[in-house]
């Protein structure tokens, strides 16, 4: 079994890139691919590396800008080019510095002081890790429905790249580019019509801990091969258990035919 869609401290999850295969083998996983957000994991030296009997895919998932809504990309066995260190360096700066801005922000809001390191790769959630861990009265959840949610108080816009920026620096750098989960944006059919300019859909995703309805599935299925799409899946874990989702072997196998080393 394979997870390709999974976070790592080197963004917004918990585990180290160290802890990777124990969680993959306590999963059921042999192949996971690390897909932090906007930035390519500093501790993986190749496109395709294994460790601990895990074989594990450099990958990235890249949020981009559309006239229509924000998208999420993911890369898989990302080169290190200069379009993608051009991208991750601009966005990896701006994280930073929002990061700075929301902390600085939850802090005169509430009046108390958070624990946490102002690093690359920062997103809310770890600064929601830190409010839950602070004398604040608010946990993970509510400090994003109270807090740092997109309409709350302490709120920062961030630097998105244009969807062709993104594309475009994802097509020098990686063996494959798709869509992540296209039934958690506002608009899932405009999503998908951005699918088919990509080589893949994420087509098997743990929506809400359950699956998309079956009419969902077939709409991304059809979609996909109308337009020679691979179909990959993932666990989108931002926590330790991995193989919650993932491609069927049909689909595995289709998806490892494209990226060397797999």
């Amino acid at each position: 079994m394979a997870d390709l869609h999974l976070h790592t401290t080197a963004s917004d999850g918990v585990l180290t890139i160290a802890e990777v295969p124990d969680a993959a083998v306590a999963g059921g996983v042999e192949v996971v691919a690390v897909t932090d957000h906007d930035r390519v994991h500093p501790d993986l030296d190749a496109p395709v590396t294994e460790r601990d009997g895990v074989t594990m895919i450099r990958g990235v998932e890249l949020r981009v800008e559309t006239p229509e809504q924000r998208l999420d990309l993911l890369g898989y066995a990302v080169r290190d080019t200069p379009a993608i260190r051009e991208v991750t360096e601009r966005i990896q700066t701006d994280r930073k510095e929002r990061g700075r801005k929301i902390v600085e922000n939850v802090e005169s809001h509430l009046d108390v002081e958070l624990d946490i390191e102002l690093r690359e790769g920062i997103g809310r959630p770890n600064i929601a890790r830190a409010i839950e861990g602070s004398d604040a009265p608010y946990d993970y959840e509510d400090a994003f429905a109270h807090l740092i949610g997109n309409d709350g108080p302490c709120y920062v816009q961030r630097y998105v790249p244009d969807f062709e920026t993104g594309v475009a620096a994802l097509r020098e750098s990686c063996a494959v580019v798709g869509l992540a989960h296209p039934f958690r944006y506002p608009d899932p059919e405009a999503a998908l019509e951005r699918a088919a300019e990509l080589d893949a859909v994420e087509r098997f995703y743990p929506y809400g801990g359950g699956s998309a309805a079956k009419e969902d599935v077939e709409l991304v299925e059809r979609i996909a091969a109308a337009n020679d799409l691979l179909l990959t899946g993932g666990s989108d874990a931002h926590d330790r258990t991995l193989g919650v989702a993932g491609p069927t072997e049909d689909a595995f196998a289709a998806f490892a035919a494209r990226v060397p080393g797999v």
